[in-house]
Protein backbone atom coordinates (compact mmCIF):
# COMPACT_ATOMS: atom_id res chain seq x y z
CA UNK A 1 0.00 0.00 0.00
CA UNK A 2 1.37 3.39 -1.01
CA UNK A 3 0.88 6.43 1.24
CA UNK A 4 0.98 10.09 0.19
CA UNK A 5 0.47 13.43 1.86
CA UNK A 6 -2.18 14.28 -0.74
CA UNK A 7 -4.12 12.42 -3.40
CA UNK A 8 -5.97 14.23 -6.18
CA UNK A 9 -8.70 12.26 -7.94
CA UNK A 10 -9.57 13.59 -11.38
CA UNK A 11 -7.27 14.70 -14.18
CA UNK A 12 -9.29 17.53 -15.70
CA UNK A 13 -8.12 21.12 -15.45
CA UNK A 14 -9.25 21.39 -11.81
CA UNK A 15 -7.31 18.31 -10.73
CA UNK A 16 -4.20 19.17 -12.73
CA UNK A 17 -4.14 22.76 -11.51
CA UNK A 18 -4.68 21.63 -7.91
CA UNK A 19 -1.72 19.25 -8.20
CA UNK A 20 0.38 22.05 -9.71
CA UNK A 21 -0.37 24.37 -6.81
CA UNK A 22 0.23 21.62 -4.25
CA UNK A 23 3.73 21.20 -5.70
CA UNK A 24 4.22 24.96 -5.46
CA UNK A 25 3.17 24.78 -1.80
CA UNK A 26 5.95 22.26 -1.20
CA UNK A 27 3.72 19.18 -1.05
CA UNK A 28 5.80 16.79 -3.12
CA UNK A 29 4.34 13.54 -1.78
CA UNK A 30 1.25 13.41 -3.95
CA UNK A 31 -0.37 11.45 -6.75
CA UNK A 32 -3.09 12.32 -9.25
CA UNK A 33 -5.45 9.51 -10.31
CA UNK A 34 -7.47 9.75 -13.53
CA UNK A 35 -9.89 7.04 -14.63
CA UNK A 36 -9.79 7.89 -18.35
CA UNK A 37 -6.92 6.99 -20.71
CA UNK A 38 -6.04 10.68 -21.13
CA UNK A 39 -5.78 13.81 -18.99
CA UNK A 40 -7.69 17.03 -19.51
CA UNK A 41 -11.31 15.91 -19.37
CA UNK A 42 -13.34 17.95 -21.86
CA UNK A 43 -10.42 20.32 -22.46
CA UNK A 44 -9.04 18.41 -25.42
CA UNK A 45 -7.81 19.56 -28.83
CA UNK A 46 -7.98 17.46 -31.99
CA UNK A 47 -5.66 17.97 -34.96
CA UNK A 48 -7.33 16.80 -38.18
CA UNK A 49 -6.14 17.54 -41.73
CA UNK A 50 -4.63 20.88 -40.77
CA UNK A 51 -7.57 21.96 -38.58
CA UNK A 52 -7.25 22.65 -34.85
CA UNK A 53 -10.57 21.63 -33.28
CA UNK A 54 -11.59 21.95 -29.63
CA UNK A 55 -13.85 19.31 -28.08
CA UNK A 56 -15.02 21.79 -25.45
CA UNK A 57 -13.84 25.22 -24.26
CA UNK A 58 -11.58 27.16 -26.59
CA UNK A 59 -9.81 29.49 -24.17
CA UNK A 60 -10.12 31.92 -21.28
CA UNK A 61 -10.67 35.64 -20.75
CA UNK A 62 -7.47 37.49 -19.89
CA UNK A 63 -9.12 39.83 -17.36
CA UNK A 64 -8.46 37.52 -14.40
CA UNK A 65 -4.90 37.16 -13.06
CA UNK A 66 -4.61 33.54 -11.95
CA UNK A 67 -4.76 31.80 -15.32
CA UNK A 68 -2.13 34.12 -16.79
CA UNK A 69 0.03 33.56 -13.72
CA UNK A 70 -0.32 29.80 -14.20
CA UNK A 71 0.71 30.20 -17.85
CA UNK A 72 3.84 32.10 -16.77
CA UNK A 73 4.66 29.47 -14.15
CA UNK A 74 4.52 26.81 -16.88
CA UNK A 75 6.66 28.90 -19.26
CA UNK A 76 3.85 28.97 -21.81
CA UNK A 77 3.71 32.73 -22.38
CA UNK A 78 5.21 32.38 -25.85
CA UNK A 79 2.40 29.99 -26.81
CA UNK A 80 -0.47 32.33 -25.92
CA UNK A 81 -2.76 33.12 -28.84
CA UNK A 82 -5.14 36.07 -28.33
CA UNK A 83 -8.38 36.12 -30.30
CA UNK A 84 -8.54 38.35 -33.35
CA UNK A 85 -10.02 41.84 -33.19
CA UNK A 86 -13.00 40.54 -35.17
CA UNK A 87 -14.35 38.84 -32.05
CA UNK A 88 -15.97 42.14 -31.07
CA UNK A 89 -18.53 41.35 -33.76
CA UNK A 90 -21.12 39.08 -32.18
CA UNK A 91 -24.54 38.25 -33.53
CA UNK A 92 -28.02 37.14 -32.53
CA UNK A 93 -30.40 35.30 -34.82
CA UNK A 94 -33.51 37.40 -34.30
CA UNK A 95 -36.73 37.31 -36.31
CA UNK A 96 -35.14 35.12 -38.97
CA UNK A 97 -31.94 37.11 -39.51
CA UNK A 98 -28.47 37.47 -38.02
CA UNK A 99 -28.21 40.88 -36.40
CA UNK A 100 -25.06 42.38 -34.82
CA UNK A 101 -25.07 42.96 -31.08
CA UNK A 102 -24.32 46.68 -30.57
CA UNK A 103 -21.11 47.55 -28.73
CA UNK A 104 -22.38 50.55 -26.72
CA UNK A 105 -25.60 51.59 -24.94
CA UNK A 106 -26.41 54.32 -27.52
CA UNK A 107 -25.90 51.86 -30.39
CA UNK A 108 -27.98 49.27 -28.56
CA UNK A 109 -30.97 51.60 -28.29
CA UNK A 110 -30.68 52.43 -32.00
CA UNK A 111 -30.48 48.76 -33.04
CA UNK A 112 -33.47 46.67 -34.18
CA UNK A 113 -32.76 43.78 -31.79
CA UNK A 114 -35.51 44.89 -29.40
CA UNK A 115 -38.79 46.54 -30.25
CA UNK A 116 -39.47 50.12 -29.06
CA UNK A 117 -41.56 48.72 -26.21
CA UNK A 118 -38.78 46.27 -25.29
CA UNK A 119 -36.29 49.15 -25.07
CA UNK A 120 -38.71 51.27 -23.04
CA UNK A 121 -39.25 48.37 -20.65
CA UNK A 122 -35.48 48.07 -20.20
CA UNK A 123 -35.27 51.72 -19.16
CA UNK A 124 -38.01 51.15 -16.59
CA UNK A 125 -35.56 48.81 -14.81
CA UNK A 126 -34.26 51.93 -13.03
CA UNK A 127 -37.54 52.13 -11.07
CA UNK A 128 -37.80 48.45 -10.05
CA UNK A 129 -37.11 47.67 -6.40
CA UNK A 130 -34.46 45.03 -5.59
CA UNK A 131 -35.38 41.55 -4.46
CA UNK A 132 -34.81 40.56 -0.81
CA UNK A 133 -31.13 39.71 -0.16
CA UNK A 134 -31.84 36.05 0.55
CA UNK A 135 -34.01 35.51 -2.55
CA UNK A 136 -32.84 32.77 -4.91
CA UNK A 137 -34.56 33.53 -8.20
CA UNK A 138 -34.35 31.85 -11.55
CA UNK A 139 -32.98 33.99 -14.36
CA UNK A 140 -36.49 34.05 -15.83
CA UNK A 141 -37.98 35.40 -12.60
CA UNK A 142 -35.27 38.04 -12.29
CA UNK A 143 -35.43 39.14 -15.93
CA UNK A 144 -39.21 39.39 -16.16
CA UNK A 145 -39.26 41.38 -12.91
CA UNK A 146 -36.50 43.82 -13.84
CA UNK A 147 -36.08 43.83 -17.63
CA UNK A 148 -39.25 42.52 -19.25
CA UNK A 149 -40.18 39.40 -21.16
CA UNK A 150 -38.77 40.56 -24.49
CA UNK A 151 -35.30 41.19 -23.05
CA UNK A 152 -35.40 37.76 -21.42
CA UNK A 153 -36.38 35.93 -24.60
CA UNK A 154 -34.18 37.89 -27.00
CA UNK A 155 -31.04 38.58 -24.94
CA UNK A 156 -30.74 36.54 -21.76
CA UNK A 157 -32.16 33.22 -22.96
CA UNK A 158 -29.56 32.81 -25.74
CA UNK A 159 -26.80 34.09 -23.48
CA UNK A 160 -27.41 31.52 -20.74
CA UNK A 161 -27.78 28.79 -23.36
CA UNK A 162 -24.57 29.79 -25.14
CA UNK A 163 -22.37 30.18 -22.06
CA UNK A 164 -23.80 27.58 -19.68
CA UNK A 165 -25.97 25.41 -21.97
CA UNK A 166 -28.57 26.44 -19.43
CA UNK A 167 -32.30 27.05 -19.24
CA UNK A 168 -33.29 30.44 -17.75
CA UNK A 169 -36.36 28.80 -16.21
CA UNK A 170 -34.06 26.70 -13.99
CA UNK A 171 -30.71 28.39 -13.41
CA UNK A 172 -30.17 30.40 -10.25
CA UNK A 173 -29.32 34.05 -10.81
CA UNK A 174 -27.11 34.44 -7.75
CA UNK A 175 -25.19 31.21 -8.39
CA UNK A 176 -24.84 31.49 -12.18
CA UNK A 177 -24.55 35.29 -12.52
CA UNK A 178 -23.31 36.44 -9.09
CA UNK A 179 -22.11 39.80 -10.45
CA UNK A 180 -25.61 40.71 -11.64
CA UNK A 181 -27.06 39.62 -8.29
CA UNK A 182 -24.49 41.74 -6.45
CA UNK A 183 -25.22 44.79 -8.63
CA UNK A 184 -28.88 44.66 -7.68
CA UNK A 185 -28.19 44.10 -3.99
CA UNK A 186 -25.45 46.74 -3.67
CA UNK A 187 -26.80 49.49 -5.89
CA UNK A 188 -30.52 48.73 -6.12
CA UNK A 189 -30.57 47.80 -9.82
CA UNK A 190 -28.55 47.12 -12.95
CA UNK A 191 -28.69 50.60 -14.48
CA UNK A 192 -27.95 52.19 -11.11
CA UNK A 193 -25.11 49.74 -10.60
CA UNK A 194 -23.54 50.29 -14.03
CA UNK A 195 -23.71 54.06 -13.59
CA UNK A 196 -22.08 53.74 -10.16
CA UNK A 197 -19.32 51.49 -11.51
CA UNK A 198 -18.68 53.94 -14.32
CA UNK A 199 -18.30 56.76 -11.79
CA UNK A 200 -15.96 54.54 -9.77
CA UNK A 201 -13.97 53.62 -12.90
CA UNK A 202 -14.74 49.92 -12.44
CA UNK A 203 -17.05 49.30 -15.39
CA UNK A 204 -16.01 46.31 -17.51
CA UNK A 205 -17.44 44.60 -20.55
CA UNK A 206 -20.44 45.77 -22.53
CA UNK A 207 -23.45 44.62 -24.50
CA UNK A 208 -21.35 42.32 -26.66
CA UNK A 209 -19.91 40.31 -23.82
CA UNK A 210 -17.87 40.30 -20.61
CA UNK A 211 -14.66 42.23 -20.18
CA UNK A 212 -11.35 40.74 -21.16
CA UNK A 213 -10.01 39.27 -24.37
CA UNK A 214 -10.52 35.63 -25.23
CA UNK A 215 -7.12 33.95 -25.23
CA UNK A 216 -6.02 30.44 -26.13
CA UNK A 217 -2.79 28.75 -27.22
CA UNK A 218 -1.26 28.39 -30.66
CA UNK A 219 -2.04 24.68 -30.76
CA UNK A 220 -5.22 24.84 -28.70
CA UNK A 221 -6.09 24.34 -25.04
CA UNK A 222 -4.39 20.94 -24.98
CA UNK A 223 -1.08 22.82 -24.68
CA UNK A 224 -2.05 23.89 -21.18
CA UNK A 225 -3.08 20.34 -20.26
CA UNK A 226 0.15 18.89 -21.69
CA UNK A 227 2.29 21.40 -19.80
CA UNK A 228 0.60 20.55 -16.50
CA UNK A 229 0.90 16.82 -17.22
CA UNK A 230 4.57 17.18 -18.10
CA UNK A 231 5.26 18.99 -14.84
CA UNK A 232 3.59 16.20 -12.85
CA UNK A 233 5.31 13.41 -14.76
CA UNK A 234 4.87 10.07 -13.03
CA UNK A 235 2.83 11.70 -10.27
CA UNK A 236 -0.13 11.64 -12.70
CA UNK A 237 -1.58 8.21 -13.44
CA UNK A 238 -4.27 7.53 -16.04
CA UNK A 239 -6.62 4.53 -16.21
CA UNK A 240 -6.68 4.53 -12.41
CA UNK A 241 -10.30 4.45 -11.35
CA UNK A 242 -11.23 4.95 -7.71
CA UNK A 243 -13.75 2.32 -6.66
CA UNK A 244 -14.41 3.44 -3.09
CA UNK A 245 -12.93 5.32 -0.16
CA UNK A 246 -13.04 4.79 3.58
CA UNK A 247 -11.61 6.62 6.57
CA UNK A 248 -9.30 4.84 8.99
CA UNK A 249 -7.10 6.37 11.72
CA UNK A 250 -7.27 9.93 10.32
CA UNK A 251 -6.31 8.63 6.87
CA UNK A 252 -8.32 8.02 3.71
CA UNK A 253 -7.91 4.61 2.10
CA UNK A 254 -8.78 4.53 -1.58
CA UNK A 255 -9.51 1.29 -3.34
CA UNK A 256 -8.49 1.77 -6.97
CA UNK A 257 -8.08 -0.41 -10.05
CA UNK A 258 -4.31 -0.17 -9.42
CA UNK A 259 -4.42 -1.09 -5.74
CA UNK A 260 -4.93 0.64 -2.39
CA UNK A 261 -3.69 4.17 -1.73
CA UNK A 262 -3.55 5.94 1.65
CA UNK A 263 -3.49 9.70 2.28
CA UNK A 264 -4.15 12.40 4.88
CA UNK A 265 -5.57 14.88 2.34
CA UNK A 266 -7.94 13.81 -0.42
CA UNK A 267 -9.06 16.17 -3.18
CA UNK A 268 -11.95 14.95 -5.33
CA UNK A 269 -11.61 16.96 -8.54
CA UNK A 270 -14.08 14.83 -10.46
CA UNK A 271 -17.51 15.88 -11.72
CA UNK A 272 -20.07 15.96 -8.91
CA UNK A 273 -21.63 12.66 -9.96
CA UNK A 274 -18.19 11.02 -9.91
CA UNK A 275 -17.52 12.28 -6.40
CA UNK A 276 -20.97 11.00 -5.39
CA UNK A 277 -20.11 7.49 -6.57
CA UNK A 278 -16.79 7.49 -4.72
CA UNK A 279 -18.33 8.74 -1.45
CA UNK A 280 -21.53 6.66 -1.56
CA UNK A 281 -20.45 4.23 1.18
CA UNK A 282 -18.39 6.51 3.41
CA UNK A 283 -20.53 9.67 3.30
CA UNK A 284 -24.00 8.83 1.91
CA UNK A 285 -25.62 12.17 2.87
CA UNK A 286 -22.89 14.17 1.13
CA UNK A 287 -23.02 11.80 -1.83
CA UNK A 288 -26.75 12.42 -2.22
CA UNK A 289 -26.20 16.17 -2.38
CA UNK A 290 -23.49 15.71 -5.02
CA UNK A 291 -25.63 13.36 -7.10
CA UNK A 292 -28.42 15.92 -7.27
CA UNK A 293 -26.31 18.54 -9.05
CA UNK A 294 -27.69 18.33 -12.61
CA UNK A 295 -25.61 18.27 -15.78
CA UNK A 296 -26.79 19.37 -19.22
CA UNK A 297 -25.86 17.18 -22.18
CA UNK A 298 -24.29 19.03 -25.09
CA UNK A 299 -22.86 18.10 -28.46
CA UNK A 300 -20.26 20.05 -30.39
CA UNK A 301 -20.48 19.68 -34.17
CA UNK A 302 -17.46 21.05 -36.03
CA UNK A 303 -17.81 21.61 -39.78
CA UNK A 304 -15.27 22.90 -42.28
CA UNK A 305 -16.07 24.66 -45.57
CA UNK A 306 -14.30 26.39 -48.39
CA UNK A 307 -14.26 30.12 -47.76
CA UNK A 308 -16.11 30.76 -51.03
CA UNK A 309 -18.98 28.58 -49.78
CA UNK A 310 -19.66 31.02 -46.91
CA UNK A 311 -19.61 34.31 -48.82
CA UNK A 312 -23.34 35.06 -48.54
CA UNK A 313 -22.75 35.65 -44.84
CA UNK A 314 -18.97 35.48 -44.32
CA UNK A 315 -18.08 34.35 -40.80
CA UNK A 316 -16.11 37.38 -39.66
CA UNK A 317 -16.65 37.75 -35.96
CA UNK A 318 -17.14 35.64 -32.84
CA UNK A 319 -20.28 33.83 -33.95
CA UNK A 320 -23.96 33.94 -33.06
CA UNK A 321 -26.49 32.75 -30.50
CA UNK A 322 -30.08 31.66 -31.09
CA UNK A 323 -33.04 32.58 -28.85
CA UNK A 324 -35.27 29.63 -28.02
CA UNK A 325 -38.30 31.22 -29.65
CA UNK A 326 -36.61 31.14 -33.08
CA UNK A 327 -37.24 27.38 -33.15
CA UNK A 328 -33.81 26.18 -34.34
CA UNK A 329 -31.99 23.08 -33.12
CA UNK A 330 -28.64 24.74 -32.43
CA UNK A 331 -27.89 26.95 -29.43
CA UNK A 332 -25.41 28.94 -31.48
CA UNK A 333 -22.30 28.71 -33.59
CA UNK A 334 -18.70 29.74 -32.95
CA UNK A 335 -16.73 30.95 -35.97
CA UNK A 336 -13.50 29.37 -34.79
CA UNK A 337 -11.30 30.28 -37.76
CA UNK A 338 -12.35 33.92 -37.37
CA UNK A 339 -11.72 33.91 -33.62
CA UNK A 340 -8.35 32.17 -34.03
CA UNK A 341 -7.25 32.34 -37.70
CA UNK A 342 -4.81 29.41 -37.47
CA UNK A 343 -7.63 26.96 -36.66
CA UNK A 344 -8.20 26.24 -40.36
CA UNK A 345 -5.90 25.96 -43.41
CA UNK A 346 -5.73 28.91 -45.77
CA UNK A 347 -8.90 29.34 -47.81
CA UNK A 348 -10.94 27.21 -45.39
CA UNK A 349 -13.43 28.04 -42.63
CA UNK A 350 -14.01 26.14 -39.37
CA UNK A 351 -17.33 26.46 -37.53
CA UNK A 352 -18.47 24.79 -34.30
CA UNK A 353 -22.19 24.53 -33.56
CA UNK A 354 -23.60 23.65 -30.13
CA UNK A 355 -26.65 21.39 -29.81
CA UNK A 356 -28.72 20.38 -26.79
CA UNK A 357 -28.09 21.88 -23.40
CA UNK A 358 -30.74 22.12 -20.72
CA UNK A 359 -32.99 23.78 -23.30
CA UNK A 360 -33.28 20.70 -25.56
CA UNK A 361 -31.31 17.91 -23.85
CA UNK A 362 -32.69 15.15 -26.08
CA UNK A 363 -31.13 16.72 -29.19
CA UNK A 364 -27.60 16.43 -27.80
CA UNK A 365 -27.93 12.66 -27.70
CA UNK A 366 -29.20 12.21 -31.25
CA UNK A 367 -27.23 10.01 -33.66
CA UNK A 368 -24.22 11.63 -35.35
CA UNK A 369 -26.07 11.56 -38.68
CA UNK A 370 -29.06 13.41 -37.22
CA UNK A 371 -26.82 15.94 -35.48
CA UNK A 372 -25.09 16.81 -38.71
CA UNK A 373 -28.39 17.12 -40.55
CA UNK A 374 -29.79 19.43 -37.86
CA UNK A 375 -26.74 21.64 -37.88
CA UNK A 376 -26.54 21.82 -41.68
CA UNK A 377 -30.21 22.77 -41.85
CA UNK A 378 -29.75 25.54 -39.29
CA UNK A 379 -26.57 26.86 -40.93
CA UNK A 380 -28.48 27.06 -44.21
CA UNK A 381 -31.16 29.07 -42.43
CA UNK A 382 -28.81 31.39 -40.55
CA UNK A 383 -25.76 31.72 -42.81
CA UNK A 384 -27.05 30.51 -46.19
CA UNK A 385 -24.47 27.69 -46.28
CA UNK A 386 -25.85 24.91 -48.47
CA UNK A 387 -22.72 23.10 -49.70
CA UNK A 388 -21.59 19.82 -48.11
CA UNK A 389 -18.87 20.28 -45.47
CA UNK A 390 -15.27 19.33 -46.20
CA UNK A 391 -14.80 17.91 -42.71
CA UNK A 392 -17.08 16.81 -39.88
CA UNK A 393 -16.09 16.20 -36.27
CA UNK A 394 -18.66 15.44 -33.55
CA UNK A 395 -18.06 15.50 -29.79
CA UNK A 396 -20.97 14.34 -27.63
CA UNK A 397 -20.92 15.03 -23.91
CA UNK A 398 -23.76 13.18 -22.18
CA UNK A 399 -23.03 15.04 -18.95
CA UNK A 400 -21.54 18.19 -20.35
CA UNK A 401 -21.96 21.28 -18.17
CA UNK A 402 -23.10 21.43 -14.53
CA UNK A 403 -26.21 23.51 -13.93
CA UNK A 404 -26.42 25.89 -10.99
CA UNK A 405 -30.18 25.63 -10.52
CA UNK A 406 -32.22 27.40 -7.85
CA UNK A 407 -31.13 26.07 -4.47
CA UNK A 408 -27.49 25.61 -5.57
CA UNK A 409 -26.05 27.99 -2.96
CA UNK A 410 -28.07 26.31 -0.19
CA UNK A 411 -26.83 22.92 -1.41
CA UNK A 412 -23.22 24.11 -1.18
CA UNK A 413 -23.83 25.25 2.40
CA UNK A 414 -25.18 21.82 3.32
CA UNK A 415 -22.21 20.18 1.66
CA UNK A 416 -19.83 22.34 3.69
CA UNK A 417 -21.53 21.13 6.88
CA UNK A 418 -21.02 17.51 5.82
CA UNK A 419 -17.35 18.19 5.00
CA UNK A 420 -16.74 19.43 8.55
CA UNK A 421 -17.22 15.81 9.63
CA UNK A 422 -14.59 14.67 7.10
CA UNK A 423 -11.37 16.58 7.84
CA UNK A 424 -8.88 16.36 5.00
CA UNK A 425 -11.52 15.85 2.30
CA UNK A 426 -11.83 18.61 -0.32
CA UNK A 427 -14.13 19.02 -3.32
CA UNK A 428 -12.97 21.01 -6.33
CA UNK A 429 -14.53 21.04 -9.80
CA UNK A 430 -16.63 23.29 -12.00
CA UNK A 431 -19.77 21.85 -10.41
CA UNK A 432 -19.59 24.19 -7.43
CA UNK A 433 -18.36 27.78 -7.81
CA UNK A 434 -17.79 28.66 -11.45
CA UNK A 435 -17.63 26.68 -14.68
CA UNK A 436 -15.02 28.63 -16.68
CA UNK A 437 -11.30 28.00 -16.97
CA UNK A 438 -10.51 31.09 -14.89
CA UNK A 439 -12.85 29.85 -12.14
CA UNK A 440 -11.28 26.38 -12.18
CA UNK A 441 -7.74 27.76 -11.87
CA UNK A 442 -8.66 30.20 -9.11
CA UNK A 443 -10.58 27.55 -7.13
CA UNK A 444 -7.72 25.07 -7.55
CA UNK A 445 -5.25 27.56 -6.15
CA UNK A 446 -7.50 28.12 -3.13
CA UNK A 447 -8.00 24.37 -2.65
CA UNK A 448 -4.25 23.77 -2.61
CA UNK A 449 -3.86 26.48 0.02
CA UNK A 450 -6.52 24.79 2.18
CA UNK A 451 -4.77 21.43 1.80
CA UNK A 452 -1.46 22.95 2.88
CA UNK A 453 -3.10 24.53 5.94
CA UNK A 454 -4.70 21.21 6.85
CA UNK A 455 -1.46 19.26 6.54
CA UNK A 456 0.33 21.82 8.69
CA UNK A 457 -2.02 21.12 11.63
Amino acid sequence: MKEYQAVVVGGGISGLATAHYLLKEGIDSLVLLEAAPHLGGKMRTRYVEGYIIEEGPNGFLDNKPHTLELVRELNLEGELYPASDETNKRYLFVRGRLKPIPLSPPAFFLSPILSPWGKARLLMEYLVKPAPPDADETLTQFATRRLGREALETLLDPMVAGVYAGNPDRVSLKSTFPTIHELEQKYGGLIKGMLALKREGKAKGGPAGPGGRLTSFKKGVSQLIEALASELGEKATTQARVISVRREDSRYLLETTLGTVKTRALVLATPAYGAANILASMAPALARELAEIPYAPISVVALAFRKEDTLRFPPRGFGFLVPRREGLSILGCLWDSSIFPNRAPKGKVLLRAMVGGDRQPHLALESPHNLVEMVRKDLATTMCISTPPLLIQIFQHEKGIPQYVVGHSARLERMEEHLKELPGLFLNSNAYRGIGLNDCVSNSRETARKVKDFLAQ
